[in-house]
């Protein structure tokens, strides 16, 4: 009779002890932040058409663009053509809750389709913002020459709203 108090004191201590060095490693373990998910990709379109002499297509940028649910991130994939009819090459910048602006880097260059000289310009990434991201515009600009050597430029923008603020 004393081997079998023996053995179930041992059992219940040794179960009290397994029991604490569990609870301590779960309240030591260190808390893994959840993750931002992107919400579905919202479809960039944007042309830039000349609006004086010949109608000239000057630019086109398209992709996607895509918010996090956690305010603060965006996802880009963006195409930028040169207009055949544009000179010099156009350029875009992204403005942020209508005050930081960011000039995406070039990642890439691919084959131009129908109706753009050069390259078609691939720009790809991620930004992360200090506060939350409301909107984002997207701002293209393209340039040509007319009458004669008159240079002339035009911008045109669109401004994508975040669906989680």
């Amino acid at each position: 009779m004393r081997l079998e108090l023996k053995r179930s004191k041992v059992r219940r201590v040794v179960s009290s002890v397994a029991i604490a060095i569990a609870t301590l490693a779960a309240i030591l373990m260190p808390v893994t932040p959840a993750h931002a998910a992107y919400g579905p990709d919202q479809t960039v379109s944007l042309t830039v058409n000349s609006n004086a002499g010949p109608s000239l297509t000057l630019a086109q940028l398209t992709g996607t663009l895509a918010f996090d649910n956690g305010n603060t991130k965006f996802r880009y994939a963006l195409r930028l053509c040169w207009g055949s009819g544009a000179y010099p090459m156009p350029n875009f910048h992204i403005s942020i809750n209508g005050s930081t602006v960011l000039y995406p880097t070039l990642t890439s260059t691919t084959t131009a389709p129908s109706g753009c000289q050069v390259s078609l310009f691939l720009y790809d990434g991620e930004y992360t913002h200090s506060t939350t991201v409301a909107n984002v515009t997207l701002y293209v600009t393209g340039g040509w020459f007319y009458p004669g050597n008159t240079y002339n430029s035009r911008t045109k923008s669109v401004t994508y709203d975040n669906p989680y603020n």
